[in-house]
């Protein structure tokens, strides 16, 4: 690859729009959530989907339950979603993501969870 090449795919990545957010992982089997936060919505989703091909828990929490229900008992759902302002720090950006999910755990506080 020609080194123009490279810097125009350097340059469309650091503008692409990131979104993070909050999600869980459900077992629809006994309807306990893993509740988690990321930086890269995408990227969790991705990896859900990676574990769900191999059969391989996506998080240690869900070992168990995934060897006993199995990966088809497991559905990934984005609760909210945030976008990354323009002038906004990876830090600042983490800390919005942070709280979100402390508003969530709140939300779900009469739910089962991992």
């Amino acid at each position: 690859m020609k080194s123009e090449d490279k810097k125009k795919l350097i340059a469309a990545y650091k503008e692409r729009d990131v979104i993070g957010g909050v999600y869980v992982i459900k077992n629809n089997a006994t309807g306990k959530l893993l509740l988690e936060s990321t930086l890269e919505l995408a990227g969790s989703k991705n990896r859900f989907e990676f574990s769900q091909k191999t059969g391989s828990a996506v998080s240690f929490k869900l070992q168990k339950d995934w060897n006993t229900y199995g990966k088809d008992a497991f559905t990934f759902e984005v609760l909210e979603e945030l976008k990354k302002g323009e002038s906004q720090t990876a830090e600042e950006f983490g800390a919005d993501i942070k709280l979100l999910k402390e508003i969530w755990q709140e939300k779900l506080i009469d739910q089962s969870q991992y």
